[in-house]
Order: C-alpha cells, then structure tokens, then sequence
C-alpha cells in the first residue's frame, strides 16, 4: 500500500518523478520551465480568463505563507468546497506546499454530510468559494470545532457575517504576501522540504452504503499513477481539458491535478455548470472527461433536438446514424455519414478537435458508448477506485471494445479474478505499485479491503478472448430471480437509460419472480415532447402520471426487452414520482444508485408491485435542499407488459 518508486521518463517528455515527487515541486518545475505559458483558464462574465504557470505558481506559494502564518502546517487539514476554480486547484497545491492534507467536499454536499467529513477528519481550515457555501459552514455552528479559519474567495453578501474565523481572501493573500515579503525564500524552502512519501490527499470513496472513507492519497502515488496513465494516454502544453466534474471525485483529481501538472495540458473551467456545453464548444477540448450520466444527456440531447426538426432533417439523421452504425459494426469509419451528419454534429457538441475522450466512475450503456464511436468519438472506457488512484485500465486506441473496460494501463497493473464459476465470472482483485496508504482513521477497514497488497474490488468481472476486462456489477448486486436465472441491474439499466426519455431507472427481482423497473423520466425532454404533443401538465409527478407518457415510455421497455434474453426482460414497470436525488441518499455524488437505501425507502411500493397491485397510492412529503417541503399525493400506475392494456389507477 506503499508509492512506487519514481523514474525519468524522457521518451514522454514528462519530468523525473523521482526528483519531482509532490505537486507543489511539480508546479515550481513548470513555473520554471514555461513561465509564459497557459496553465489555467477561467471563464468569467463572458470573458476567458488565462493563468500562466508562473502565476499559477506565484499565488499558490502566497497561499501557503498565508496557510503557514495561520498555523496550518504538517498534520493538518484543509478542507476546499466550491465550483471547479483555480483557486480550488491553487489552494489545494498551496496546502500540500504548506505540509498539510487537501480534502475536497462536493458543493451540493448536505449540511450533515459536510458536518461528518470535517469533524471526521479535524479539518483546521476551510477554502470556500461563495456565500452559499458560508452559509452552510457556518450554519454548523459547535458541530464543526476543529475548523478555525474559513477563507472566502467572493465577497459579495459577506457583510452581513460576524464571525472571527472567517477571512476575505484579500485579507488572506495579504498575509501571505507579507511572510514573503520578511523571508523572500520562505515558499521554496517549504517546497523543497515536502516528501513525496507523506500524505497529500484525502479522497472520499464513493460510499454506496454508509458514509464515505477517507483513502490516504501519497503525493508520490499520485504522480506515479498518472505517469502511468500517460504512457498509454499522451499529453502535452498542446493539449486543452476541460475540467467539469466534481474536484472532490479521484478521476477529477487525477486530470486536473497530477496528469495537468505532470503533462502540462492547460485546464479550462466553465463559467457555471449551464453553459457547459456553449463553454467547451468555445474550447474545442482535445480531451475530456465526463461521466456516464453526462454522456447520456448529450446523447438525449441530439435526440430530443430531432423533435423539433424537419422531416428532411429527421430523414438524414437516421440514414446518418444508419451508415456510422454499420461502419463500426465493421470496424471502419463511413465517409458519407461523416460528411452528411457526423462532422457538422461533432463541432455543434464542441468535440472537433477531441484527440482522446474517457467515460468513468460508472458503467456506460453500450448504445450510448457506440452512438459516440459512430459519430467518430475517439471514446475510452475506464475502470478502477478511489484506492487504486482511480482508473487503472483502458480501451488502447486501435482496440475499443464497448463491452469492455478495455486492460490495464502497463505491466505494473496486475488484475486476477477470484472464486470464478464456470463462465469464467468472479470477483476483481488488482494491485500495481501506487495504490492509497490506506483509510484515514480506519486501519481496520485498509486491512479489511487489502490482502497481501491485492485490493478486493467488491466488483464481479470476467477476461473476455481478447484479454479486456468485462466488468458485470458489484458482486453484492448481481441478482437472482425466485425462478433461478442471474442478471446484473446494472445492465439492464444502462439499456433503459439510452432512451432521451428515461433518466435513471432500478432494476428489481432479486429473489422475485420476475423482472420490474422503477422509472425517472428525463423531465428536460419529456415535458419538451409533451408540449409538442399537446399533452397538458404542471409538475414532474403531473407528467409522470399521464397516460400518454405511460404509453411512450412503454415502447421505450418493450424496445430494450426486445434485445434481453426472456428471462432477462422486464414485465412490470411504472414512473416513479420523483428524480431520484443524491440529497435524499438515494444516488451517491457520482450517480450511482444505493439500492439498499432505494429498497428499504421504496419497499412499500416495491412489494405492491410484485402483489398484483394494478396502481399504487402514495402520500409522502419531499424536502428540497433549502429545507422547503412539498407533500405530494398521487397514484402510480403499474404496465404489466403481459397486458394488453395499461391499467387504470383507482380514482
């Protein structure tokens, strides 16, 4: 559970990790070696905004005096909660530059999960970006004591706060300033001092099923492991990402931390989530990173514009996605639906210039993972943990597989399965030489999850013939019906979510006697295909509740059952209510479903399903994140797809 070793890497350009262990060391480098170049760009009222690395680095170093003059140093904590910002990144590296131990919490993170992580881990001290996130700290009040200073990087609204702990981030960098001013070398020599062998990171794992871990991340690990991941992935100062997801996330922390400082690439950060696609487009990114559910929307995006589109349009769209279809079921790329669709279609979603792009943290469905490669999409699938620094195999260019999470980055990454049936399934273990120190404050659990340096991934996978792994679900989901025959929900939930109109779905039977789904639609574009159809509604529960979008979304079912294996496809099925929400426990941050939170929360409705329940009363009340609630009084409505007919809800 120990770094690897570092070595000069001159067939990649990239520095000796080695000699250039730490982040801080790693930016100084680069501070030294491009000092005009772009490091940062951040999108502010309209306006890109540049950074170069000797500003970059300049200002991380003013962080650290200041951290430092306020007794932050080795042992501590800083905590960093806000938007994807540079001074999220500069803060973090100043932290480490300062001894300390960077620890991101998500910003729509609720008050009692912040609360567990900052008391959890002591945090001293609290880079925050806005009000609203004060307003959650501080709202906290004795729950958090280990916090004794809070910095603020915007100061609108501030005024009315009086709280000694909190510091304008002015004030902040004036300190700083002035530490530099007494002792000119100050920075260095705290940069010279760090080791890439101590504790930068605290990562929070994903936590399907109790609060999240704290994976101990070495600064040497870290940098190892995207050294790794670069000598099958290049990148360069040429190179343009665009950082979008959540800081606090491993793979987040992996491009727009050590591959960016490792590689050079320049990491650009969207003015605010809405405009993300219009920001990117303006980028023209040559790799990017988003997650499954970010790539789905994208894809339900294309499709619902086509609503709206002519029939000529329409016509060429499918004669388009036909000809790109058939041409990666051959293994080769049409020129004709790249000149009548693919092309035009790429640079409108911002992706013409994409050298490399990744999907991770989840699995993709396989008709989201080929509508992209048809459309020329140079996508990767990724696999791996929090513990293992995030992903640690890949799909190598010339060899995608969409059925795979591809191999391993090189020969240090060493992946067996264990207990394996006669399919060849059973359960992932891997080790390679940068894996986490351990959990935080858990030593019990570090030695629990490790055995004899190979870490139980809790994940059930296969070797396909060609070597790539295949990865089904977790071990813990994989399901069985009363009747005997396995299936992995997750499978079968990613087929339902390729349709524009389903925006996250829960696969049931388990011990059951068949197959059913719980349904969210996708609001955006149902609602969208509801006005166009005429269809009147007020709310998310009205719309989910109309006969017409039961009838829709039944198509929708019966499409991705034509594709199962009988004893795999869904008989029952109905709309839930609500979006399921990672405020109210049901998704992790990273989207992926708590199915033991959703079966204990849902049972009662669960249970009348599988009772011949042809419609389903609720009353239940909803509390929104600003502590608002809304009761919510409505009756589901169950399709037995062996029925001619949806039935009718009791009045």
């Amino acid at each position: 559970m120990t770094a690897g070793s570092g070595a000069a890497l001159p067939d990649t350009g990239l520095p000796d990790t080695g000699r250039f262990d730490t982040l801080p060391k790693l930016l100084a480098h680069n501070a030294e070696r491009w000092p005009d170049g772009i490091a940062l760009r951040e999108k502010d009222l309209g306006i890109w905004r540049s950074i170069t690395w000797r500003g970059y680095h300049e200002r991380a170093g003013i962080f650290a005096c200041a951290m430092a003059a306020l007794g932050i140093g080795k042992g501590d904590v800083v905590g960093l909660i806000g938007d994807n910002r540079p001074d999220w990144v500069t803060g973090e590296v100043a932290a480490h530059g300062a001894g300390a131990m960077s620890l991101g919490i998500y910003r729509d993170a609720l008050d009692d999960e912040v609360a567990y992580l900052i008391s959890y881990a002591d945090v001293a001290m609290v880079m925050a970006e806005d009000e609203e996130q004060i307003d959650k700290l501080l709202g906290l009040g004795d729950r958090i004591p280990s916090v004794r200073h809070i910095v603020y990087s915007d100061p609108r609204g501030m005024r009315k706060y009086d709280d000694p702990r909190l510091i304008d981030l002015r004030d902040f960098m004036k300190l700083g300033e002035d530490a530099l001013k007494a002792e000119p070398g100050r920075y260095d020599s705290m940069v010279a001092a760090g080791s890439g062998g101590e504790v930068a990171v605290l990562c929070t794992t994903s936590g399907t099923t109790a609060h999240p871990k704290l994976a101990m991340l070495t600064g040497a690990a870290l940098i190892n492991h995207c050294a790794s991941y670069l000598g099958v992935d290049p990148k360069g100062p040429e190179d343009e990402y665009v950082s979008v997801l959540p800081l606090p996330w491993i793979m987040e922390q992996i491009y727009a931390m050590g591959m960016a400082l490792l590689s050079g690439m320049k990491v650009n950060f969207v003015e605010e989530p809405e405009t993300m696609m219009h920001d990117l487009r303006e980028v023209g990114p040559t790799f990017i990173l988003l997650a499954p559910r970010v790539w789905e929307s994208i894809a339900a995006d294309v499709r619902s514009r086509m609503m709206d589109a002519s029939p000529l349009k329409n016509a060429l769209f499918d004669a388009g996605m036909k000809m790109g279809m058939k041409a990666l079921d051959g293994r080769r790329r049409s020129t004709a639906a790249h000149a009548l669709l693919f092309r035009a279609l790429r640079d409108r979603l911002g992706f013409s210039r994409l050298k490399s792009a990744a999907t991770g943290g989840a699995a993709l469905g396989p008709e989201t993972f080929r509508f992209f490669l048809a459309m020329g999409v140079p996508l990767r699938q990724l696999y791996g943990q929090t513990e293992l620094l995030g992903a640690y195999t890949i799909h190598k260019a010339e060899d995608v597989d969409f059925d795979s999470v591809g191999v391993g980055f090189d020969k240090g990454v060493e992946i067996r399965i264990d207990g394996a049936d006669a399919n060849g399934v059973g359960e992932i273990v891997t080790r390679h030489p940068n894996m986490f120190a351990g959990y935080y404050r858990n030593p019990e659990e570090s030695v629990a999850d490790i055995e004899d340096g190979w870490m139980h991934t809790g994940d059930a996978g296969y070797f396909n013939k060609a070597g790539h792994l295949v990865v089904i679900d977790r071990i813990k989901d994989l399901a069985i019906t009363a009747t005997g025959n396995r299936f992995s929900p997750q499978f079968i939930e990613n087929k339902l979510k390729f349709s524009p109109f389903v925006a996250e779905a829960v696969i049931l039977g388990h011990e059951r006697p068949y197959l059913a789904a719980m349904i969210c639609i996708r609001f955006p574009i149902v609602s969208k295909w509801a006005e166009k159809n005429r269809i009147a509604f007020t709310t998310y529960t009205d719309l989910s509740s109309r006969e017409e979008v039961y009838a829709m979304l039944r198509r929708e079912v019966e499409q991705v059952n034509a594709s199962l294996p009988e004893a795999q496809r869904i008989r029952k099925f109905l709309l839930l209510y609500k979006e399921l929400d990672a405020d109210d426990g049901e998704l992790t941050r990273t989207r992926k479903v708590r199915r033991g939170v959703i079966g204990e929360k849902y049972g009662d409705i669960i249970d009348a399903i599988y009772g011949g329940a042809g419609a389903i009363p609720v009353d239940t009340t909803i509390t929104f994140q600003d502590g608002t609630t809304q009761r919510i009084r409505t009756s589901l409505k169950v399709v037995d797809l062996q029925s001619d007919t949806v039935r009718e809800a009791a009045e």
